[in-house]
């Protein structure tokens, strides 16, 4: 994919006030240019940003029935009813259904966790879970990260005598469904004040208001927040105010005194003796727990997440290590299979949104195929496949774009639907699959922005290498921890060279090992450009180009900073 750079000089009142406000941080104005770009521009502000303090955390009983939920979980623990956690498959799930499990288990042992399968039961609420729940004697289910949309379900669960309390963070319908309490945000009638927190925060906040009313010390929940740290990361939530706050002092206890099951995943990543960062958790440490309810059950997830053995952790985590290989084979065969079908598509007419289908492909690994689509071609993109005589499928969406009110538009077509404005999941019947697609696709053309089908790389600041200190990146490592709304800073470095030691790596030759010097400082940088071997002809020529690039640490030479190259082009005027 090539980028579109987007970067604005700054104004001369603009460079002022980023040398005032460096001035009072201690950073440079280069730096400080880039937190008066994310609204942060006084120096209060600024150390809030810089020093996240869990006193800040928004009171948990400004979110709506709120102290219906605590009040109902008071009740069952004091009248000894068996309570049921239950949780959806994916990482925010599983990671919810730990965090509540493993907190209410200190105070009452009366409880159970129970995860869906998603080939057998689908996405959210089943019958089956309920029946399970009624077999077994449970009173009071606590769902996390999925509900909002089941309104049947919860009504038969009534019928037999179990009470709901809903901790979701999607978007609600307009009937919400019929339980003691609803925890979300998101909901039209509720005035929490952040509306961004993942399924697992919805869950951590319900915890916390329950430990308030219980006279539990919050150091007790503490200890919990690696599991926040894991679903604000994995299910790419803004990471700004509240989610900040939960994703500073959850890395914070990863990298110190990881849960066991987390810890045996560090271990089986590679990732120990290393600062762990959102992004380990988006690229190794969340795959992993996701691969369970992909291949087989996420259940095992949660077994492994509410360990107290490491041994026995370790052995699980291997399990579970197992299961990601398998994914991943069949996620690139499956992406090779869309992308062969997206080419003769495009052969024929050229679409502004893609959905594609096809009856053979594994329910469980759709919605990356739909991340990759999306990554590779930059456009809205549905994937589905097909169980007996309906289609499930997932759909992802670019910036700006809302997926979520385009599916919406369908929906009379759907039998549910439910998710994001980036990421939603749905069925339908396999009939009406052609239709649906028609459809989706006008809305789509009548409603997307010609900007929004560019690829945009956002550039905070053009440097040259003699900028780049070993303080300028501890610097910029301070502004983390990074995601949404909150990026890592992108850097450019214009007229660069190869120092002649520059090659092709990987296992399939598909990434670039750079060694680059450039033309102001003379300068030497070592870099990484991903999945970009195609420019390797071109950095060979002798020709000059310019990068974008993040700051990395090395991890081969310790104290030594790697470039991250997120593009290469051609320097104006060398271009063939």
């Amino acid at each position: 994919m090539h980028f579109k750079w987007n970067y604005k000089t700054p104004t001369s009142e603009q460079k002022k006030a980023a040398e005032e406000l460096g001035a009072k941080l201690g950073i440079s104005p280069l730096l400080a240019n880039i937190l008066i770009q994310r609204d942060i521009t006084t120096e209060s502000a600024a150390k809030r940003f810089f020093r996240p303090q869990l006193s800040d955390l928004i009171n948990p009983f400004l979110m709506k029935d709120m102290y219906v939920a605590v009040d109902r979980l008071n009740d069952a623990m004091g009248r000894k009813e068996r309570i049921m956690v239950y949780g959806d498959y994916d990482v925010d799930g599983c990671t919810a259904v730990a965090l509540v499990y493993k907190f209410l288990q200190q105070f009452y042992s009366n409880v159970d966790y129970y995860i869906p399968d998603r080939y057998d039961e689908g996405y959210g609420v089943s019958y089956k879970g309920i029946d399970y729940a009624h077999e077994t004697g449970v009173k009071l289910i606590i769902i996390l990260d999925c509900g909002i949309k089941a309104v049947n379900e919860i009504e038969y669960a009534k019928k037999l005598g179990i009470d709901f309390i809903i901790c979701d963070h999607h978007v609600p319908d307009e009937e919400v469904p019929p339980a003691v309490a609803v925890l979300n945000p998101k909901r039209s009638d509720d005035t929490y004040p952040f509306k961004h927190l993942s399924g697992c925060g919805v869950g951590f906040k319900f915890m916390q208001a329950f430990a308030k009313n219980n006279g539990i010390s919050f150091s007790r929940l503490i200890p919990l927040l690696d599991f926040c740290a894991v679903s604000i990361a994995a299910d790419i939530v803004p990471v700004i105010d509240e989610n900040r706050i939960l994703a500073y002092y959850g890395l914070r206890q990863l990298n110190q005194n990881p849960n066991v099951g987390l810890k045996a995943i560090i271990d089986i990543c590679g990732l120990n003796g290393r600062t762990i960062t959102m992004s380990d958790i988006v690229f190794k440490i969340g795959p992993r727990i996701n691969a369970s309810g992909r291949m087989e059950n996420g259940r095992e997830s949660v077994d492994l997440l509410v360990e107290k053995d490491f041994i026995s952790a370790l052995n699980e985590a291997k399990h579970i290590n197992e299961y990601n290989e398998q994914r991943k084979d069949i996620d690139k065969q499956m992406t090779e299979e869309a992308n062969q079908i997206v080419a003769r598509i495009e052969s024929q007419k050229r679409h502004s949104s893609i959905v594609l289908y096809d009856e053979n492909w594994k329910k469980g690994v759709i919605g990356i195929v739909a991340s990759r689509l999306t990554e590779i071609y930059f456009r809205p993109t549905i994937v589905l496949t097909r169980e007996e005589d309906l289609a499930t499928g997932s759909a992802r969406s670019i910036t700006g774009f809302d997926v979520y009110s385009a599916i919406k538009s369908c929906r009379d077509m759907l039998l549910s639907f439910g998710g994001h404005t980036y990421a939603t999941g749905l069925t339908l019947k396999w009939k009406d699959v052609p239709e649906f697609r028609r459809r989706f696709q006008k809305y789509v053309e009548d409603h997307i922005k010609p900007e929004q089908t560019e690829a945009i790389l956002d550039i905070d600041a053009i440097v040259n290498f003699k900028d780049i200190t070993h303080k300028l990146h501890s610097d910029v490592k301070k502004f983390g921890p990074f995601g949404p709304m909150n990026p890592k800073p992108v850097f450019c470095t214009m007229d660069v060279y190869d120092f002649g030691t520059s090659k092709v790596v990987g296992r399939e030759q598909e990434h670039i090992k750079l060694e680059l010097v450039d033309s102001k400082s003379n300068n030497v940088m070592n870099g990484i450009a991903f999945g970009q071997s195609g420019a390797a002809r071109y950095i060979k020529s002798k020709r000059s180009f310019d990068i974008a690039y993040t700051l990395e640490d090395n991890v081969y030479k310790h104290n030594d900073v790697q470039l991250q190259i997120e593009d290469i082009r051609p320097t104006e005027g060398e271009e063939d």
